[in-house]
């Protein structure tokens, strides 16, 4: 007697896959997931996991993410993609991580990476797959880092919103070595996840790393390039407003040193292993790192004391006036006139708050602009424009819902410069007027566009018209059927 299931899978071709099909298969579920999990259905959430990773749609999906969706990933092979799909399981079984050292732009130290094998980044793309929608309805409001949907966009926005009418202290914190200092028991235990699951991502986290050819134990930690690395790291990080809401909820009806003001509870956002924490006074900010401190040292962790600090949005002359979060520098001004700084209700505020491009993101984006113009000074114009449009496209998009304007037009005139300098390398001999009418539109009627003879152009950041993000509703989820509001 022939098993159906068997014959399907030796028939299956990866071209022939329906991925419209398997993608509403998989969300289908995943929406299930998701809406058990909101009314505390822990039953059916469970059920409905087991369902999802046994299913095809969902091997397919996860293989495809890993081999062909995600930029730098080296695809196998049709037939080698097709045989990881049909053969993935959460079997609990996984194989080391192999660890290298990756450099970093102008800086001595290296930056660790472990790259689980193919196979198991398969099977964590398909334990995310389940995992995600449930804790997706669970994790806190204010939480923006390798979530669906989300972004430091929406977190900067978020931010601006709350700090817009009112100055505030901040305290802008990192945490040190977060992905390889969590403890793996303690976040199984906040897991709590069904059996196999459980012992598959034990699996993961002991499955320690080769290094130059040498093997490590690991006893802490989860791999910083495994794909399901950042949502176990969400899913350690969780509670953290949680916490600060419970302290001082029971702590304060009203605040202590001016009885008569009632009290405003800490303002939270996190992006990552980053996070800011926003309150009028120094004293509750201080006593919030304290708090942290506290919870963090539960889950193995601590801040980083080189990077934590506290400052003010506006200055009161004793701490950093702003702070940079996310490569933005979020600060508020004092204004002479103080009629032109309203809250939009009439109110008279004294200040507007700005938020643009940190300081330190824009000597990064120069030295790479540098870097690469280097590397290339001896290819053809063509393929320089080439590699540097999307390195230009991305800073620029990332920048575009801030006040960006005269930032963009200042990586424009540096980058002109640089060009400038790659064009007089080319041509030492020749003078400077030709040089800039062979790699320039000037004599061409296009201006002063970097343009190839056969009208190639290089993108200008200033090309990036400015928008403003829409403010994200708190509690809404890619999970929750609301295709309008996504749209």
């Amino acid at each position: 007697m022939t098993n159906t299931s068997e014959t399907t899978t030796v028939e299956m071709k990866w071209s022939d896959v329906n991925w419209k099909s398997v993608n509403r298969a998989v969300f289908r579920l995943q929406k299930r997931i998701y809406k058990a999990s909101l009314n505390g259905d822990t039953k059916t959430v469970r059920k409905l996991q087991k369902l999802l990773v046994k299913s095809k749609s969902a091997k397919l999906l996860a293989v495809r993410k890993v081999t062909q969706d995600n930029r730098g990933k080296n695809t196998p092979g049709i037939d080698g993609i097709a045989k990881i799909a049909q053969k993935i399981q959460l079997d609990g079984k996984a194989k080391p991580i192999r660890r290298i050292e990756i450099p970093q732009l102008n800086k001595q130290e290296k930056r660790p990476l472990g790259i689980p094998a193919m196979e198991d980044q398969a099977k964590q793309a398909l334990a995310k797959i389940a995992l995600e929608p449930e804790w997706e309805a669970r994790f806190e409001a204010n939480s923006y880092g390798f979530r669906p949907g989300r972004s430091a966009k929406d977190a900067i926005a978020a931010i601006y919103s709350d700090i817009k009418r009112t100055s505030y202290y901040v305290l802008d914190a990192e945490i040190e070595k977060c992905f390889d200092q969590i403890n793996y028991r303690r976040l199984l235990d906040k897991l709590n996840t069904y059996p196999a699951m459980h012992r598959q991502i034990k699996v993961w986290l002991k499955a320690g790393v080769i290094e130059k050819d040498v093997f490590y134990k690991t006893e802490n930690g989860t791999a910083k390039g495994g794909v399901i690395s950042p949502l176990l790291a969400n899913i350690a990080l969780h509670g953290m407003r949680e916490v600060l809401q419970e302290v001082f909820s029971q702590k304060y009806t009203t605040y202590e040193i001016q009885p008569d003001v009632n009290f405003n509870l800490p303002l939270f956002h996190r992006y990552a292993d980053n996070f800011v924490i926003l309150h009028k006074s120094k004293k509750v900010i201080e006593e919030c790192q304290e708090i942290i401190n506290d919870w963090l040292e539960n889950m193995g962790l601590k801040l980083k004391d080189s990077i934590t600090r506290i400052a003010h949005t506006l200055g009161d002359g004793k701490v950093q006036t702003g702070f940079d979060y996310l490569g933005f520098n979020v600060r508020q001004y004092s204004v002479k006139d103080i009629n032109s700084a309203t809250d939009g209700n009439g109110k008279k505020l004294g200040f507007k708050t700005l938020i643009k491009p940190a300081k330190e993101a824009i000597k990064r984006h120069t030295r790479v602009l540098k870097h690469t113009i280097r590397l290339y000074r001896n290819a053809p114009q063509e393929k320089l424009i080439e590699v540097l449009t999307p390195k230009i496209r991305e800073w620029s998009n990332y920048y575009d819902s801030v006040i960006s304007s005269r930032v963009f037009a200042k990586m424009d005139n540096i980058l002109f410069h640089q060009l400038l300098r790659w064009g007089y390398y080319r041509g030492p001999t020749q003078g400077k007027k030709h040089i800039v009418n062979k790699y320039w539109g000037v004599d061409k009627g296009k201006g002063w566009k970097f343009i190839t003879p056969d009208g190639k152009v290089l993108r200008n950041h200033k090309d990036t018209p400015i928008k403003r993000a829409i403010g994200l509703q708190e509690k809404k989820s890619l999970f929750d059927e609301d295709l309008v509001y996504w749209r």
